[in-house]
């Protein structure tokens, strides 16, 4: 019998919040599908939730790792033609408008996602130019990343994902880590789930809420709140230097229908994770939302940003 979820009057956009439905996985996947796991079926983010995140995304990526990138942007061997940036799990391109329009020079952005879609949508409202008004070109690619090699970056100037780290396992963050360290390029992966949120007023529930999601987001041997570490371990093994600053979300009442499609995922999770949690947690997602309704409520998601500088190699670009 599948778990209860915590409900309100609106349901939650399909794909939204942190909620894993049966069979989703990330938009774009670093292992094979396994036949009769159910992992073949196509999974969905909405448009609609990655349209409604954006502008919480844009305000709380880490600023303060872009000088340091676009040092090591300038000073890559052999860079001739511009920036090439493989752009992974790209969703409707949220990535791309925040960057690209903060780094200098021509940019070709390739864009991967397993949606068509979504991958439609991200290059038809990918940016034009670049922070110096230079030319920004996009390609898509289809489909999972099966085995991510050095020679599937061949060319890659910068490795980008946002949201993605905390849906990988430890096999996966360390083949990401690898192949960026073979093809001599820096990694931006931004927003990732620290497991630490801050809600005002507090409510007695809060902790067990938290501490059943986070449960849930380790199930299935993904990473969730542990991916960070994991990472830091992988890009270092692989002799990068590695840089961290926090990029929390900050909502408030001018973010309100973010808050409460954020506070329905976050609550169902805990509830998929730890059923008997469903009678409180309804009278708890209800309190809350209303709090939302009423411009009250304050919640901080944390979430970290992680810049791994690769040694450059001799055929980078």
């Amino acid at each position: 019998m599948p778990a209860p979820r915590a409900s309100s009057a609106a349901p939650v956009i399909p794909g939204a919040g942190p909620v894993a439905r049966p069979a989703e996985r990330p938009t774009l996947r670093l292992r094979e599908s396994g036949a009769g796991t159910g992992e073949e079926e196509q999974p969905r983010y909405a448009p609609e939730w990655l349209e409604l995140r954006e502008g919480a995304d844009a305000v709380a990526r880490a600023h303060e790792l872009l000088d340091p990138l676009r040092i090591r942007l300038a000073n890559l061997p052999g860079r001739t033609g511009g920036l090439v940036v493989h752009d992974l799990g790209c969703g409707t391109g949220s990535m791309g408008r925040w960057l690209a329009p903060r780094l200098d020079g021509p940019q070709h952005w390739v864009l991967h996602d397993r949606d068509p879609y979504l991958l439609h949508f991200a290059a038809v409202a990918s940016p034009r130019s670049t922070a110096d008004g230079s030319r920004v070109s996009v390609e898509t690619r289809r489909g999972d990343v099966a085995r991510l090699t050095p020679d599937a970056l061949a060319g890659a100037s910068l490795v980008t994902a946002s949201a993605l780290l905390d849906v990988l396992t430890r096999e996966e963050v360390d083949t990401l880590a690898a192949a960026c360290a073979g093809a001599g390029c820096p990694a931006l992966l931004t927003l990732s789930v620290a497991g630490r949120v801050d809600l005002t007023p507090k409510l007695p529930l809060d902790a067990e809420i938290t501490e059943a999601f986070n449960a849930h987001q380790r199930r299935t041997g993904l990473l969730g709140p542990d991916a960070v570490t994991a990472a830091c371990e992988a890009f270092a093994g692989h002799g990068a230097t590695v840089h961290l600053r926090p990029s929390p979300w900050r909502l408030g009442p001018d973010e309100a229908g973010l808050t409460a499609q954020w506070l329905r995922g976050w609550v169902g999770a805990a509830v998929e994770q730890r059923p008997e949690l469903a009678a409180p947690a309804q009278k708890y997602l209800a309190a809350r939302l209303a709090s939302c309704a009423t411009g009250e409520l304050r919640v901080t998601v944390h979430h970290t940003d992680l810049l791994a500088l690769a040694r450059p190699t001799g055929g980078s670009s």
